[in-house]
């Protein structure tokens, strides 16, 4: 009860006085000083100050069950707000407005929330004052400043957790408890009612057991690799012993290389030394031989002394005599091409001869050619006249050539007009393919959002033939936004189940689709169905006129296009038709607009306000929330428009069409006018010729005479020819009597020479037998010395090239055995080699050839395949130590986990157990039937472990598992409060909050609900809880240790210091009387 206007209203509950408060209650508490009956962190009491619908307010809460009660609209739900936000609670959690400022009452700057926890060792104090003006927040503990962390702390150390749906259920959020899943249920009931280990353990293990995965995982990477390292190094073993053998072959090959050159130069050496003593002993011989042929051979170069100078007299007659010779051939070659002169003259005048016969033939037959063309022109000079039939022909095909001209401008029009209608098609079709491609995009926003709903789109459009009615697809793909500004006051206003509803105009239709998609195919989606009387044009209760001075612009109805049946329904769920849309003036005028009847709900610029007028006091109530930016609206497809462009592109095909037949006839008809044409013309080409002819014929034997005038006049005098060839003959003929004695004398010069040249080769044939003799009596006797002078010279080539050799061999030895230049002796460690080795070059030869050829035999290894080996062995070492380390961190992360795990399952699975006891007692008392189990898929995976809750209201039917789409929402109220009270005797938080949960259900649920309530939360074992709810049923079952908080507040109440408890006690006990 309050005061009117701004009277403050305090509640003092006391479990001996009455009092006139705004919230009245009997409980075990007394004042602020000694409690009983109280948990740990349970609340003693709530102040508001400026707080919401309170202008002041004190709440003092049993110990037990809290049933809070009052109208719509007086505050009950503040009380949640002021418990939520006083514990540090976040706005989000009471799901109104998200910014705490909001929940200063308006007009007010500042509000404050205190409230008193119990505390064994001394009651916590926290008091919270929230700013308007920055929307800040001032906490303070136990009267002293503090920080919302520390606030937070001192909350959470005494196991309340107001963000846990299982402890604190506010109005709004009564709905998300059955969305939560599995896993976030067992998480929020582990926090509420689990040991205060029970979810560190439940966390630890999912750690332990994503640790455990990734070490799991390396483990089986590192002995996959070590496998595949072993397997590889297993084939590659064969080629590396190969690879070794070979290069044991391939040592021997490199020593005995070394070796080679040094017995080479071994061998030379002594091969040199036997060569310098036999070239010594050569020379001595030679030396004594030549002493002997000293005479004879000193005649012979006497002779030689007296054959040279003739020899080089013989050689000049020789080079005189060639000359003659060459002058000799010059002057045949000379009488030769005088010989050809002569041929080349009589051809000539042959020719002529011959030119002269061609002409005589050439005039005889241009003769005839005359006469055979007169006989032609004389045979065709009586025909008729064809120029008329020309004249004629040559009218026709103008008169074609014009139609032809006519029908081409027609069909260039028709052209121009096809051109058009195509450039009109692709205009329209363009415009269309942007709508299905918006389409697609707010497609693709559906499915991001709900694929289930996505899918049963699909489904729809193959299956739409099946429904007798219409059927539309989700609200968010029919409806368009007329402007994409105003998207996000439709979205706001329509819930986003709704707007991924379909849309159904019957009931059966809707049954129908429902059993297939939801039940057949386990899609979760939302349907609705049109009223059967349509709402779309139902009539706003004031026309927006009368609300544009308050900056209203329009209705939100006409901000959107929909089809009738869609916006029948919104018309008729949602009153968009009375919804008005304002600007930034509504929001500076919100005072006077709320003032305004028959407004609930209404937007301005970025704002939602929605009023609510009290049943009881007639006092109208306002919330408001922030605008969310639009996000599946924004894109708008205008169906009206789509639906006319694709008739106007039906259209312009038909003209399309039309076009094509008219100019098929057209050019049928031309292909008619091109034959005629055609026809025409070649009869015109025969009479032009006939008219031509005579013409032609006369021009011919013009041209004929012409060319036999010309060929009479350019004769050949034949006779003058022949005495000029005659003459050329006679003069070629003088000249080569010339040349001829020239020839002559040149030959008398040739022989004379000749005679002399043999006189002197005679003499020189007597000196030359005289030497031969003296060289045949030589050549016996100086045999010998020829011998040993190629001996001498042969030795001392041999020694030269033995000498290189030798040195060749040396160097080429100290090369290969990396010896410096000065050395000669083999090395100590080399000569052990050696020493192993053959000694003669066919053992080195034949040795090599044997290494060399097994060298060969070992083909295609490479030394990369033996460091490829060696690396893969060293990296199998450090695997299989990696691999040791980590499958000992694996076996310690096994061993912490199956200890872990026995301290978390086995405390959960009791847990569960007793929840499913309590669970499963209070549906059977309803006669329902309902279980709660601990469900995982795979016992290791504990981040998939949750708490599954199974119901049943009819006998007829099977456990279903709650979700937010099975049940009704009072079967989900139902299960949900039931499942808490389940909560309640296991008490570990000290107190819990529930909001309105028994709104949606059914008077016999309600009633059995209660009594569980009743019953579980009176216990002395149970927390504090707080119940809150606008009405009771009558005649319920009450227990002593129950505080009943009846909420009065409002503007028509009774002052505090009128209300009398005890007189209000009195009336109503005489009127239960009566």
């Amino acid at each position: 009860m309050a005061s009117a206007g701004k009277r403050k209203r305090i509640s003092n509950v006391t479990n001996t006085q009455p009092s006139n408060n705004g919230a009245g209650s009997s409980s075990g508490t007394v004042g602020d000083g000694q409690v009983t009956g109280f948990v740990e962190g349970s609340i003693l009491r709530i102040t508001m100050q400026n707080f919401l619908t309170y202008d002041h307010s004190i709440v003092y809460p049993g110990p037990n069950l809290n049933m809070i009660v009052g109208a719509n609209g007086t505050g009950k739900s503040s009380i949640v707000c002021a418990i939520c936000l006083g514990l540090a609670g976040k706005t989000a959690i009471l799901g109104r407005g998200d910014k705490v400022g909001l929940y200063v009452k308006r007009g007010c700057n500042k509000g404050s929330v205190e409230i008193v926890l119990y505390k064994a060792k001394g009651n916590l104090v926290i008091n919270r004052e929230i700013h308007v003006e920055n929307n800040q927040s001032m906490w303070m503990l136990n009267g002293k400043h503090s920080s919302q962390k520390t606030v937070e702390e001192e909350v959470k150390a005494l196991q309340i957790q107001v963000s846990n749906l299982c402890q604190f259920l506010p109005q709004e959020k009564v709905g998300e408890f059955a969305k939560m899943t599995k896993i976030e249920l067992l998480e929020a009931t582990e926090k509420s009612v689990g040991p205060p280990e029970m979810y560190d353990f439940h966390c630890e293990l999912k750690t332990f057991r994503t640790k455990e995965r990734e070490l799991e995982n390396v483990c089986k990477e590192k002995a996959s690799a070590l496998e595949k390292f072993k397997q590889r190094n297993e084939r590659n073993k064969h080629d590396v012993e190969r690879y070794y053998e070979k290069k044991r072959h391939l040592d021997n090959i490199k020593m005995l290389e070394k070796k080679k050159p040094w017995v080479e130069y071994e061998t030379a050496r002594k091969e040199l030394e036997g060569v310098k003593k036999a070239r010594e002993d050569a020379k001595k011989q030679l030396k004594t031989v030549r002493e002997s042929q000293a005479p004879m051979l000193k005649k012979i170069q006497h002779i030689d002394s007296q054959l040279r100078p003739i020899e080089n007299q013989m050689k000049d007659k020789t080079v005189s005599i060639r000359e003659a010779s060459q002058k000799c051939k010059q002057k045949q070659d000379h009488l030769d091409r005088k010989h050809r002169e002569i041929e080349d003259i009589k051809q000539a005048f042959s020719l002529k001869q011959t030119e002269a016969a061609d002409r005589q033939k050439r005039i005889s037959n241009t003769r005839r050619m005359i006469d055979d063309l007169r006989e032609e022109l004389a045979n065709i000079g009586d025909q008729s006249d064809v120029t008329p039939r020309i004249d004629a022909v040559n009218a026709e095909l103008r008169r074609i050539q014009d139609e032809k001209a006519k029908m081409e401008g027609e069909k260039a029009d028709l052209r121009r007009e096809k051109d058009n209608l195509n450039g009109e098609c692709r205009l329209l079709k363009n415009r269309l393919r942007s709508l299905d491609d918006m389409m697609k995009i707010k497609e693709e926003k559906l499915r991001g959002r709900s694929k289930d709903t996505y899918a049963a789109v699909q489904w729809l459009r193959q299956n739409k033939h099946i429904f007798s009615g219409n059927v539309y697809e989700p609200m968010m793909l029919v409806i368009s936004v007329r402007n994409p500004d105003h998207a996000k006051y439709v979205e706001n206003h329509i819930p986003f189940n709704d707007l991924r509803a379909f849309v159904f105009q019957k009931r059966e239709d809707m049954e129908k689709f429902m059993m297939e998609v939801r039940d057949s195919q386990n899609l979760r989606v939302n349907s609705v169905f049109a009223p059967e009387e349509s709402c779309a044009n139902r009539a706003p209760s004031r026309p927006i006129e009368s609300l544009k001075r308050f900056g209203f612009f329009a209705y939100l109805r006409e901000l959107f296009d929909a089809p009738e049946e869609v916006m029948s329904y919104l018309c008729n769920q949602y009153k968009v038709h009375d919804v008005p849309v304002g600007t930034d003036q509504t929001k500076t005028m919100i005072k006077t607009v709320i003032e305004e009847p028959y407004l609930k709900v209404l937007y301005t610029a970025e704002e939602k306000y929605s009023l609510k007028k009290s049943f009881y006091s007639g006092k109208t109530s306002t919330s408001n929330s922030a605008v969310r930016p639009s996000q599946y609206l924004t894109m708008a497809v205008d169906a009206e428009e789509k639906r006319q462009l694709e008739e106007q592109i039906r259209t312009a095909e038909k003209s399309k069409q039309a076009i094509d037949v008219q100019m098929s006839t057209m050019q049928e008809r031309t292909a008619k006018l091109d034959r005629r044409d055609n026809e025409l013309r070649a009869q015109k080409k025969v009479l032009s010729e006939m008219k031509g002819k005579k013409r032609q014929l006369e021009q011919k034997i013009s041209t004929k005479q012409d060319s036999l005038r010309q060929m009479e006049q350019g004769g050949i005098d034949l006779q003058k020819a022949e005495e000029e060839t005659k003459a050329q003959i006679s003069a070629v003929n003088s000249q080569k009597v010339a040349i001829v004695a020239e020839f002559m004398a040149h030959m008398k010069l040739r022989a004379k020479l000749s005679m002399e040249k043999v006189y002197m080769a005679l003499e020189t044939v007597g000196m030359t037998a005289e030497k031969t003799k003296l060289e045949t009596d030589c050549r016996d006797g100086s045999a010998e010395l020829r011998v040993l002078e190629q001996a001498c010279a042969m030795l001392e080539q041999r020694k030269a090239r033995l000498l290189e050799m030798c040195k060749g061999l040396m160097r080429r030895a100290r090369e290969i055995c990396n010896m410096d230049p000065g050395e000669s002796a083999v090395p100590p460690d080399l000569h052990t080699a050696f020493s192993q080795l053959p000694d003669t070059m066919d053992e080195i030869d034949a040795m090599l050839n044997e290494e060399r050829s097994r060298a060969e035999c070992f083909t295609g290894l490479s030394e990369n395949v033996v460091d490829e080996y060696n690396r893969r062995e060293q990296e199998i070492k450090n695997l299989e130590k990696e691999l040791d380390e980590k499958s000992n961190a694996l076996n310690t992360y096994r061993q912490n986990i199956s200890e872990a795990k026995e301290r978390w399952l086995n405390p959960l699975k009791q847990l569960v157990e007793q929840i499913n006891d309590k669970f499963s007692d209070f549906f059977r008392s309803m006669q329902c039937a309902g279980e709660v189990d601990l469900h995982s898929e795979n016992e290791e995976e504990y981040d998939k472990y949750g708490i599954r809750i199974r119901v049943k209201f009819r006998s007829s039917t099977q456990l279903h598992e709650l979700t937010a789409h099975h049940q009704s929402g009072g079967e989900r109220s139902v299960s949900t409060m039931l499942y808490l009270m389940a909560l309640q005797e296991l008490n570990r938080c000290p107190f819990r909050v529930v909001d309105e949960i028994n709104q949606g259900m059914d008077p016999v649920n309600e009633r059995r609900v209660f009594d569980i309530v009743v019953r579980t939360a009176c216990k002395e074992t149970t927390s504090q809880y707080f119940f809150i709810t606008p009405k009771l049923l009558q005649n319920l079952q009450y227990a002593d240790e129950m505080t009943i908080l009846c909420v009065h507040n409002g503007p028509h109440m009774l002052p505090p210091d009128k209300w009398d408890e005890k007189a209000f006690t009195r009336r109503c006990v005489r009127r239960k009387g009566k």
